[in-house]
């Protein structure tokens, strides 16, 4: 069994559309998908309706966070998505996204940089403009040979030059809020150092003292050594541990499968959700 719990679609700043996602998720081998698009769950219809048979989706959200100006992602499972606090406080993140997108935008023409935003929006195929729709029109410019080469400090990484602020979650209270809409939380790539700052290991065992479920181990941007640690500090502080590929489709190196959960986890992680339920594919 096959199982990958975090994807991302057009609804936030993925290149496939929702029904594009589960096609080539079921196309790639995989038996369990979770669309974790950021701060919404504007594609889960979509992806319900497109589901291919043998095919299951987790429906879930990556959320934004910050932690003592540490960026935080936290992966939010099976919640309830009508539960009105929660569903609040992820509009209040995502009616940001857009304006932060136009700022970066602007930033990067102060530098030299020649982006339009009409290109961006156009690269985000009608869905959330993000970070990485950005970055993509950079890489057209030829300003970076890469999109995940953006998110150093020089350009959009955090702190970067072009970077521009946002309203995140503060993640003990994000893992409050998701607990209250019957849902599962999994702390995402909690070691990528690549990407900036990370969180201490004493962080992650406040918020595993606070209800966490999880941290996510298997994922590109953590070595070897760094999930053979993941995995100590979870065995410790008696967390869940996945593996998923994060993926976007072509504006990254990842690919659908390229990291799993082993299913134990997996049905671990669904006996836990109380507010929604994994949705089979016809015949699955």
């Amino acid at each position: 069994m096959r199982i990958d719990l975090h994807t991302h679609s057009t609804a936030s700043d993925g290149m496939d559309t929702p029904a594009e996602l589960v096609r080539n998720a079921a196309a790639a081998g995989l038996d369990v998908v979770a669309l974790t698009d950021h701060d919404g769950t504007g594609g889960h219809a979509e992806a319900i309706a497109a589901l291919p048979p043998g095919l299951t989706l987790v429906t879930g959200a990556e959320l934004s966070c910050r932690l003592g100006g540490v960026g935080v992602h936290l992966l939010a499972y099976l919640f309830d998505p009508a539960e009105p606090e929660f569903a609040r406080e992820r509009e209040l993140v995502r009616d940001g996204r857009e304006p932060r997108a136009r700022a970066m935008v602007a930033r990067l023409n102060e530098l030299g940089v020649p982006v339009a935003w009409e290109r961006v929006a156009e690269l985000a195929r009608g869905g959330a403009v993000g970070r990485p729709h950005v970055a993509a029109a950079m890489v057209e410019q030829g300003v970076i040979p890469s999109v995940s080469a953006a998110f150093a400090p020089e350009w959009l990484g955090n702190g970067g030059r072009a970077y521009v602020e946002k309203h995140e979650f503060d993640p003990f209270e994000a893992v409050r809020l998701v607990k209250a809409a019957g849902g599962v939380t999994v702390l995402a790539h909690p070691m990528a150092v690549k990407r900036g700052v990370v969180l201490p290991e004493g962080a992650i065992a406040e918020l595993a003292s606070a209800g966490l479920d999880g941290v996510e181990v298997d994922h590109m941007d953590h070595d070897a050594p760094t999930r053979a640690r993941l995995r100590g500090l979870a065995a410790d502080l008696g967390l869940l541990t996945t593996g998923s590929s994060d993926y976007h489709g072509r504006n990254k190196t990842c690919e659908l499968g390229e990291f799993t959960t082993d299913p134990e986890i997996y049905g671990e992680i669904t006996r836990r959700a109380t507010g929604a339920f994994p949705v089979p594919g016809a015949g699955g």
